[in-house]
């Protein structure tokens, strides 16, 4: 999103970890940056805890500290004294309870704008309230003590690589923006799934994805909300106005794995089986339908752990669990096992090193990448995530598909970043349940924008070249051609979000051949079935304004390629000139912010 002036960034204290013990017993040890809370623990112990985390976090954006916050099951938070807790960057809240309920907090738990100007108090957006983690808890509102504004909602007030899962939020009304602040309190885009919510005030989210849910209602909207499989949800008749896509039931999905402790007090994986045409909570019968598996089947990697040791265990038929932290990767992580699972919390980090590949996945059924951000090194990667060897097609599975939930790639931003591909999928009967691949567009001081656009360097962010792929919440950004190339068959994405890059120099650094520019969406011309629901490509040419690109949206006229509700829009700066295939007004400077709609194509 738009860049910002960075405040300084304090480094962060080191959480307390739980009591060390072996994987699997009572006692875990899950690192440094995990802090395990059950219910004897003093509120204001918690209270105390999270509220110094979140001071040294809340403008870190491109800091290096990771940390989970673990909620054993229990209530925590009272009427006299509730939890209210505010969560900043790369920070996970989780409970560890089988069900939602089985972890209570009575408060709240928060995002609120970052305001930028005037010592703090002016110009305020959560535009870049990027990488935080919520899920497998109860919420029960209680907005004792806090201002008359602050008490009217539970805010959430977030951008990207932010989600939302297994949550149940009672007593009151969650809102997607912060309206307390002073303006002009914009926010971008997130994802909610397997969650019971109340009344959702969506306010200035610009884009949104609401997965297999229940709502109690859903008020206003910007420009692209997408529910799929969602009771309660608005019906989407009048697009644009509201501008709602809707669908009855979701094609292909499966929840996130989870960490909890079982009635004996052993840490347990589940991991939730795939589900075809759902609509709905998963847990609304019991336990999530899926299989368990002891972490003492998981090997517990920390930053110290050597790829060459994580490789052994994961060769030996262990799981991976990767702890809170940024691990240097300077050789491939190989995940060949089919049904192996790689679970990272509090948004643990690979940094790929000398140019290494940091991971790559086998063509093989079930394998389940969760919760890991990718980031990009000085020197050039190839890929930052293979799924599949090319053209790799023959091991995979319809009703056990590999699945990446909440899988995050950076390219630049703390440092610069270079690779030519961040994800690339070659395997049939894969699934992507949210991803944000950004490109950044801020972050790396003392470069002009021309310098990052020559040393910040990422070509397209997705290529899929397998058949059958389905992506639920794909987010897309200033990669400096296509940003997502599909050339599968069958492919379907419900929720596609894109900002094409904001830095090319000048219109001859930004052509296709002879083409202006390159679509946001690419559907690749050989392909004969594609179904898009709810897609948007947003142009911010702010190093030239100049600048032109012909279409958003590019796929082959054919009558099995199917696009349903998509948009362009101007930032304020360039021109994208048709929405799709030379279709559609442009979206130029005569129409900033508003956008240009198509609701069916062809």
């Amino acid at each position: 999103m738009a860049g910002v002036l960075l405040a300084a960034i304090a480094p962060a204290a080191a959480a307390h970890p739980d009591k060390p013990g072996t994987p699997g017993g009572g006692a875990v040890d899950l690192g440094p940056n995990v802090r395990v809370f059950d219910p004897s623990t003093p509120v204001e112990e918690i209270q105390a805890v999270l509220d110094a985390t979140h001071a040294e976090q809340v403008d870190a954006e491109m800091g290096t500290k990771r940390q989970a916050f673990l909620f054993k099951p229990g209530v925590y938070g009272s009427a006299e004294k509730p939890l209210q807790i505010k969560v900043g960057y790369y920070t996970e809240v989780s409970g560890l309870g089988a069900q939602p309920t089985d972890v209570v907090i009575h408060g709240k738990v928060e995002v609120y704008n970052r305001c930028l100007t005037e010592g703090g108090t002016a110009n305020c957006i959560a535009l870049v309230n990027f990488w935080r983690t919520l899920s497998n808890l109860t919420i029960d509102i209680d907005a004792a003590g806090q201002d008359e504004c602050r008490a009217s909602a539970n805010f959430w007030a977030v951008s990207q690589a932010v989600s939302l899962r297994r949550l149940d939020i009672t007593g009151g009304t969650l809102s997607l923006m912060d309206y307390c602040t002073a303006g002009p309190q914009y926010a971008s885009g997130g994802f909610i799934a397997d969650s019971r919510l109340p009344q959702v005030t969506n306010g200035s989210q610009q884009q949104w994805l609401t997965r297999n849910s229940e709502v109690a209602g859903w008020s206003n909207g910007v420009w692209n909300q997408v529910f799929a499989g969602v009771e309660g949800a608005p019906d989407d008749a009048g697009f644009p106005t509201p501008p709602y896509t809707t669908l009855d039931t979701t094609p292909l999905s499966r929840e996130k794995p989870y960490l909890y402790v079982d009635s004996a007090g052993k840490y347990q994986v589940r991991v939730p089986t795939a589900r075809r045409d759902t609509r709905g909570v998963s847990w609304a019968d019991g336990l999530t339908p899926g299989r368990t598996i002891p972490l003492r089947d998981f090997f517990v990697a920390t930053p110290r752990s050597s790829v060459k040791d994580i490789n052994r265990a994961l060769a030996q038929g262990k799981n991976l669990l990767l702890t809170p932290g940024v691990y240097d990767i300077s050789r491939t992580i190989e995940v060949k096992r089919a049904n192996s699972v790689v679970l990272g919390i509090g948004h643990a980090t690979l940094t790929a090193v000398n140019g290494a590949v940091p991971m790559e996945v086998a063509d093989a059924p079930g394998i389940i990448i969760a919760g890991v951000t990718i980031d990009a090194g000085t020197r050039l990667s190839p890929v930052l995530l293979r799924v599949g060897k090319k053209h790799g097609h023959g091991h995979a599975s319809p009703d056990n598909p590999t699945t990446l939930s909440d899988v995050y790639f950076r390219i630049g931003g703390p440092h610069i970043g270079k690779t030519r591909t961040a994800l690339e999928v070659n395997s049939d009967h894969v699934l992507i349940d949210h991803t944000w691949v950004w490109r950044a567009d801020h972050g790396v001081e003392g470069f002009t924008d021309t310098q990052r656009w020559r040393i910040n360097t990422g070509i397209n962010g997705v290529i899929v070249n397998g058949d059958h792929v389905t992506a639920t919440g794909l987010f897309v950004e200033h990669f400096q051609e296509y940003n997502t190339i599909w050339n599968g068959e069958h492919g379907r994405t419900v929720l596609y979000q894109n900002e094409l890059p904001y830095d090319p120099p000048t219109q001859a650094d930004w052509m296709n051949g002879r083409t202006q520019g390159w679509a946001g969406y690419k559907v690749s011309d050989r392909v004969r079935h594609h179904t898009l629901h709810g897609g948007g490509v947003y142009v911010f040419n702010q190093n030239n304004p100049e600048i032109h690109t012909e279409n958003g949206f590019e796929v082959p006229r054919r009558p099995g390629v199917r696009l349903h509700h998509i948009m362009t829009v101007n930032l304020s700066a360039g021109t994208i000139d048709h929405v799709v295939n030379g279709v559609g007004e442009a979206a130029d400077m005569t129409k900033v912010g508003q956008p240009v709609y198509i609701t069916e194509y062809p």
